[in-house]
């Protein structure tokens, strides 16, 4: 498996354990805010696991901008399909513009490499 591809993996895998940390608590309103805190941020332990490493393997192929790019793509697909499967809210027309403009940002950041 290539670099840029682990690279990629680890953080969609970081991702999805700091959506969680940010927005799995808003199911339950219901908890002490404490408690939420805490839990989020021994979720977010595990994000640092894999972003961490992510950024140092990555480095390697991307600049840093490309870097916080891909985070910020992987962010809003993860956010999508969390907001959808487990928040239950529906996607608009204003998902798809605000990915709209992170391709244009990819497209910019990675013009070199077209």
């Amino acid at each position: 498996m290539t670099t840029g591809l682990w690279t990629i993996l680890l953080l969609v895998g970081s991702n999805l354990f700091m959506t969680f940390a940010w927005y799995g608590h808003l199911k339950f309103g219901d908890r002490p805010l404490w408690l939420v805190i805490a839990v989020s941020w021994g979720i977010a332990f595990f994000e640092y696991c894999l972003q961490v490493p992510a950024n140092r393997i990555g480095y390697h192929v991307f600049t840093a901008g490309q870097l916080k790019t891909i985070q910020e793509v992987v962010t809003l697909l993860v956010f999508a399909g969390f907001s959808v499967l487990y928040l239950g809210e529906a996607l608009t027309w204003r998902h798809l513009g605000a990915f709209t403009c992170l391709v244009g940002a990819v497209l910019f950041m990675f013009a070199d490499k077209l």
